[in-house]
């Protein structure tokens, strides 16, 4: 018999919150309750659902991939509650998620670490779908090229929402704001090492 673990445990196992494993149904995830009314439940069944057992599964194995531009919006939840999305649509449809990647970086950056080992995760042909909320958590530009990248890896993206929040307009200015001080700051270093020469 598999051992019973604790709440606690299958959160992190899961890499979600206690609150999203409680919303869980039973269906999804059985829970067992101690004497003492303590939820418990089996490490296999978690594992199964994390696509640890994935071998055992019928369900297609994907990936998904949350961001957020700022360590403000991570500590106040947006980028937990954005992963908690993604779980609850894999859940619904009979997904079984390989890996989760949460990250914290601008959407221009094509040098984040956590989009990197999504990549290679890719070309180890382990997973059928890349799953986001928006395509503006993927990448800010040139969308299109990683969608045809993926696609020659077998790999389809799928994004839950069409409509971009209105919250994440504030990250789209604070984007813009980040990329027009990079430009200005080469443009002034430029300058300076002209006048530099000249004198």
């Amino acid at each position: 018999m598999s051992k019973l673990i604790t709440l606690s445990k299958a959160s992190e196992l899961l890499s979600v919150s206690k609150w999203y494993i409680r919303r869980l149904s039973e269906d999804v995830l059985p829970v067992y309750k101690t004497q003492g009314g303590h939820r418990r439940y089996k490490e296999s069944d978690v594992k199964s659902l994390i696509g640890e057992l994935a071998e055992e599964s019928n369900t297609d194995a994907v990936a998904i991939y949350s961001r957020v531009s700022s360590n403000d919006q991570k500590q106040k939840g947006d980028l937990t509650r954005q992963k908690e999305r993604l779980y609850d649509y894999c859940t619904k449809n009979n997904y079984t998620v390989i890996e989760s990647y949460e990250e914290v970086g601008s959407g221009m950056n094509d040098k984040r670490t956590k989009l990197k080992k999504l990549i290679k995760l890719l070309s180890e042909g382990k997973i059928s779908k890349v799953i986001i909320e928006h395509k503006d958590r993927l990448t800010r530009f040139n969308y299109n090229m990683f969608v045809l990248f993926f696609e020659q890896l077998g790999v389809e993206v799928v994004c839950v929402e069409e409509i971009l929040p209105k919250s994440f307009e504030n990250e789209l200015v604070e984007d813009m704001i980040s990329l027009m001080t990079s430009f200005s700051a080469k443009i002034y270093g430029k300058r300076s090492h002209k006048n530099k020469k000249k004198d």
